[in-house]
């Protein structure tokens, strides 16, 4: 497989550890069928992860380290990479939430931004003291192509009641961007559901995220102060999986939440 088009090991640990994988196999002399029988996995993720196509997952680097007596080398290095910042996170997101079958959603902050209205995200951005909003409202809207697509993906969003509460942008906006919500949720194939202020603590509180699901592969977006964070480690993938549905499990039913969204709805006169 080619290599990613922006590939530089030069200045991603993600491409560091792609290029050592392929370097260390070849001097080892080893096939990607071999390392595949390593990590217990097939010819294609290894080209995949040697390409940065795919990043190694912390499991199959402990696997190689086993393997190779490497002293724990990749196991480390995977793990300085995870909680590094990449610059290149933002592009890989949305790149991936393009062409994901399925995502689920945990906001508590904003309307998720695949259904915020141009005013609504406008808003959003000037509270930033952004430059450039009306290219960022555009590039915004365009990725929520991805909601008309065909097929259509499943999405599932969950949204804390602050969300629909907050005046932003103030009250013209948010009766727009609420009867936003409420055509979207018409759609067969999404559904919205609020998280009441009354359930109290929750383990949702701690911060926004975003599951996103091909065929192939599963990948995860946490939201951070300074950029996100983008992992497809399946530990790291499994741990919010299981915390989006703990959240569900608190989230009122689809009709008492659209009641909710249309009862706050007529609040903003």
């Amino acid at each position: 497989m080619k290599l990613r088009h922006d590939f530089d090991p030069d200045s991603s640990l993600w491409d560091l550890i792609a290029d050592h994988l392929r370097n260390d196999r070849e001097s080892r002399g080893l096939s990607q069928d071999a390392v595949g029988g390593v990590i217990d996995r097939t010819r294609s993720l290894v080209s995949r992860v040697e390409s940065g196509h795919t990043r190694l997952q912390a499991f199959h680097a402990a696997k190689i380290d086993a393997a190779w007596n490497t002293g724990g080398l990749y196991g480390r290095l995977v793990k300085f990479a995870k909680s590094g910042h990449d610059p290149q996170w933002f592009k890989a997101h949305e790149e991936f939430q393009a062409k994901s079958d399925e995502v689920r959603i945990w906001e508590t902050s904003w309307v998720p931004g695949l259904f915020q209205t141009p005013e609504y995200a406008s808003a959003v951005f000037e509270c930033y003291g952004l430059s450039g909003i009306d290219k960022l409202v555009e590039a915004r809207m365009k990725r929520q192509a991805l909601l008309s697509r065909d097929p259509w993906p499943l999405v599932w969003a969950y949204v804390y009641q602050d969300v629909i509460e907050s005046p932003v942008g103030g009250s013209e906006v948010m009766r727009a961007q609420l009867a936003r919500l409420l055509e979207l949720a018409e759609q067969p194939n999404i559904t919205i559901r609020i998280l009441p202020r009354s359930v109290g603590a929750t383990v949702g509180r701690d911060g926004a995220f975003m599951l996103m699901a091909t065929a192939k592969e599963e990948q995860a977006y946490t939201e951070a102060s300074a950029g996100g964070r983008l992992t497809a480690d399946s530990a790291d993938v499994s741990s919010l999986r299981v915390k989006f549905a703990r959240i569900g499990d608190h989230a009122l039913p689809v009709d008492a939440s659209l009641r909710l969204i249309r009862e706050t709805m007529e609040k903003f006169q």
